[in-house]
């Protein structure tokens, strides 16, 4: 089941054929180092893929496939998915969106244009009123997707790991700040 397509990418649920992709990206130490650190052992992939990717899958609001039309190769996942408050409920109205990619395929455009189609998909289908998204303090490669996307600086979180947060504000909700 498709859930979106751009030109070079289809968009679709996680499903088992794309578990030996997911994990050799999730092994790979430059694409893990600004979503989570070390890379993850086959074991630890295996459990998050099946936990988080396979049972969101059908879902509007999860991480989606990624699969590289010219190649029909899986390349990372992209997607919305709930944004929580600091008591774990979420935000009716909003979503964060999220991607990672395989490192092959960095430098093509093809984070920029999934974030188009899913910041789109979340604005017209989903009728979000609001997307945000973070990227660690560091990642020069998505806080460059995000400024293409349109995404405004909020936040800078400082620690361990720090962060600036950033929000998309759909201009059809009448929510716009001043």
């Amino acid at each position: 089941m498709t859930i979106l397509e751009s030109e070079r990418l289809l968009f679709r649920p996680h499903q088992l054929s794309d578990l030996d992709a997911f994990c050799a990206l999730e092994a790979d130490h430059e694409v893990r180092r600004y979503i989570g650190g070390a890379p993850r052992t086959r074991e630890a992939a295996e459990r998050k893929f099946r936990e988080v990717h396979l049972k969101g899958a059908g879902r509007k609001l999860a991480l989606q496939a990624v699969i590289y039309k010219p190649e029909s190769r899986y390349i990372g996942y992209c997607g919305l998915y709930p944004n929580f408050r600091s008591d774990g409920l979420a935000i009716r109205g909003e979503a964060s969106l999220g991607f990672t990619f395989a490192r092959g395929y960095w430098g093509r455009g093809l984070a920029t244009e999934a974030g188009q189609a899913f910041v789109r998909f979340g604005f017209e289908h989903l009728h979000l009123t609001r997307i945000v998204a973070t990227a660690e303090i560091g990642n020069a490669a998505s806080l460059r997707v995000l400024e293409k996307l349109g995404f405004v600086l909020t936040a800078s979180d400082y620690g361990q790991r720090s962060f600036h947060k950033f929000e998309l504000l759909n201009p059809q909700s009448g929510t716009l700040k001043v």
